[in-house]
């Protein structure tokens, strides 16, 4: 394709400079260098905003994922959330049109995130959600999080459902790499889609919209395959479809080919997960979309346009 893509990248992690990132403590020792480099790249505002400066992407979705600072329980105190919302929003206002927020909320604190969602879309004027996948034996679908999910509904902003390292599968994994520590995060991520699938939150909120990472591709093809086999409910790829977008984390031709096949090309979304992955955009992008053999028109959507439409950017 020759035309020049805008790009929408709906994956982008940042911290406020007074926050200090604590996943450096909690990485395996074989993953605490990567991390540490990961780690001065959070807060550095010129570097998040230089690779729309120089083209590479023209619009970045920016999350400050609680994760990056919690303890070994995974949490963060209520005002510290409020705070990172705070300053996302701050963020997005001094980079308008180049930088969108979304907040984030602990979605398995009942109430009071719903509350916290409430002020974040409402006053804040964030543009969706960004909730960890899953806390413990607690999945997505648990009542706890049932507030976070009916608000995000009601408000009709995206719930972005993030991959966290679940245990003792990502201990187990640890000693194996990058590609262990992703195995385990894709785990957890597949069996939060399908909890929403099967735990029938998405026919009790049909306004709920959630976007996946590419990890959750596992459960994305077990629930298409079932289903092909009648072995899960009817109508459950019509379900993802209405409910479900997913990202390019990974950026294989042929994943992004299967996700589309299965979800529609409406429902891929650009994620590079910076700046855990800190590779231009643009050049990697295109070649994949060429590759999976993408009309022009689905190019462009799958580039920026269908993030635009999730969010509201028109």
């Amino acid at each position: 394709m020759s035309d020049r893509l805008k790009i929408i990248d709906f994956h982008n992690h940042y911290l406020p400079a007074s926050l200090a990132p604590q996943v450096v403590h909690h990485a395996p020792a074989n993953e605490r260098g990567r991390w540490e480099a990961v780690a001065h790249r959070l807060s550095d505002e010129a570097l998040l905003t230089g690779g729309i400066r120089d083209g590479d992407v023209d619009v970045r979705v920016v999350n400050a994922s609680p994760a990056l600072i919690a303890g070994p329980q995974g949490t963060v105190p209520h005002a510290t959330t409020m705070l990172l919302n705070d300053a996302v929003a701050e963020l997005a206002a001094r980079h308008s049109g180049r930088l969108i927020a979304l907040a984030s909320v602990d979605a398995y604190d009942g109430e009071r995130s719903a509350r916290e969602a409430e002020r974040a879309i409402g006053e804040l004027g964030l543009r969706g959600l960004f909730v960890d996948c899953a806390r413990g034996a607690l999945m997505i679908d648990a009542p706890q999080a049932r507030p976070t999910l009916e608000a995000a509904a009601r408000l009709g902003v995206p719930v972005f459902v993030h991959p966290v390292a679940p245990q003792p599968l990502a201990a187990q994994m640890g000693s194996y790499g990058v590609i262990g520590a992703l195995f385990a995060r894709a785990t957890a991520n597949s069996a939060a889609l399908i909890a929403l699938l099967e735990g029938g939150v998405f026919a009790q909120l049909p306004g709920l919209r959630v976007v996946f990472t590419a990890l959750a591709f596992g459960g994305l093809a077990t629930a298409a395959g079932l289903s092909s086999q009648s072995l899960m409910a009817g109508g459950a790829i019509e379900t993802l479809r209405k409910h479900v977008w997913i990202d390019t984390t990974m950026l294989h031709p042929a994943l992004l080919r299967a996700a589309a096949d299965i979800l529609g090309t409406g429902n891929l979304l650009v994620g590079s997960d910076w700046p855990i992955v800190n590779l231009p955009l643009r050049a990697r992008l295109a070649a994949a979309l060429d590759s999976a053999a993408f009309s022009a028109d689905e190019q462009r959507a799958i580039a920026g346009g269908n993030a635009a439409m999730l969010l509201r950017l028109h």
